[in-house]
């Protein structure tokens, strides 16, 4: 229970069916306000009858989350921090102690379903499609799901804000989930800033001419426009970061497209791939609406080639796999996001 309405909610309807509900807050970093936070939501928690623990799991969320998303940035890739805390420390360490400590489900916020059937457990696009958070879920499970509850998947965030105001759960820290909850006002650069070294480099086009200089390749982002201090009569993006050069490679629009990726660490919802690669829909970044593709799998890894070419291909995000409503899986984008777009 982040004390968020999603949360509280989540709860609310829970006790309703008839579920005995107990409350974790976790402590994952040093934020502004947190014990103000704690103490209104202590307050609510008793209004609802709800127990509610307080678990730190700060040196875990920083050496497991914070560390690999600075990592990440230092060898210019563009990591997906939540969907890591999701893997690593909501549903795996989380998941766990809630298991351990005799509770039979673990229940959050988060807007997606989960389905059974004879095979298996199905994990589904929530409901409201401005909300559905089923991307950042592709890394769970079979044995997690048997364990997860997510009672807001079914409804829009308009109907979920207007049962906590009937109930009295409205609050006042209603940070959306796609900000990056450990960095101040959202700000990755500043705080990438402070916390890896950055080398100047060279900015070059793909021919490798020298175009100007660099601050460091994690303050860049691919498909970056503004910011890069160049003189140019066209106008450029960044197409790639090349973390063994130092180098922060630019280019037209036209060579942000790109038709294929190739994607490793792979995870899968039934635990092995799917044997039917046909009727495929891939999103290559939250909130996009998703795009055809067909899938080839070369032993750890799979290729994936789109009917029409995407823009901005980001190495470090991830992707994910869906037929239809249901998420098949996903892994992380390669190297070679935009393999094809000219070097």
């Amino acid at each position: 229970m982040s004390g968020g309405v999603d949360s509280l909610v989540a709860a609310a309807l829970l006790k309703n069916a008839g579920h005995q509900v107990s409350g974790i807050y976790l402590k994952l970093w040093a934020g502004p306000r947190q014990e103000e936070n704690i103490a209104a939501l202590g307050d609510i928690c008793q209004r609802m009858e709800t127990p509610l623990q307080i678990l730190s799991l700060e040196e875990e969320f920083q050496s497991l989350v914070i560390d690999y998303f600075c990592r990440e940035y230092s060898q210019g890739r563009t990591p997906n921090p939540c969907s890591t805390c999701n893997q690593r420390i909501k549903f795996g360490l989380l998941l766990d102690k809630s298991l351990g400590m005799g509770a039979d489900y673990l229940a959050t916020g988060h807007y997606a379903r989960i389905e059974s059937s004879e095979e298996g457990y199905h994990l589904l696009k929530g409901t409201d499609p401005a909300k559905d958070q089923s991307y950042f879920l592709y890394r769970l499970g079979q044995r997690e799901l048997k364990h997860l509850l997510f009672p807001l998947g079914s409804l829009h965030k308009s109907e979920v804000r207007k049962m906590a105001a009937r109930r009295g759960l409205a609050t006042d820290s209603p940070r959306e989930s796609q900000d990056i909850c450990f960095v101040p006002g959202n700000d990755y650069r500043a705080f990438l800033a402070k916390h890896i070294p950055t080398r100047h480099g060279d900015i070059t086009d793909t021919e490798g001419s020298i175009l100007g200089r660099h601050s460091g390749l994690a303050l860049y982002t691919i498909g970056q426009r503004q910011g890069l201090g160049l003189s140019s009569k066209e106008r450029l993006h960044v197409l790639r970061l090349d973390a063994t050069t130092n180098r922060v490679i630019v280019g037209t629009k036209d060579q942000l497209l790109s038709s294929r990726l190739t994607a490793n660490r792979l995870s899968w919802i039934k635990g092995a791939p799917p044997q039917e690669t046909d009727n495929m829909t891939v999103k290559i970044r939250y909130g996009s609406t998703g795009a055809a593709a067909k899938l080839y799998f070369k032993g750890d890894t799979a290729e994936v080639n789109f009917d029409k070419p995407q823009s901005a291909i980001t190495p470090g995000q991830d992707i994910v796999f869906y037929r239809g409503n249901e998420v098949l899986g996903g892994g992380i984008i390669g190297g070679e996001g935009n393999k094809d777009n000219g070097r």
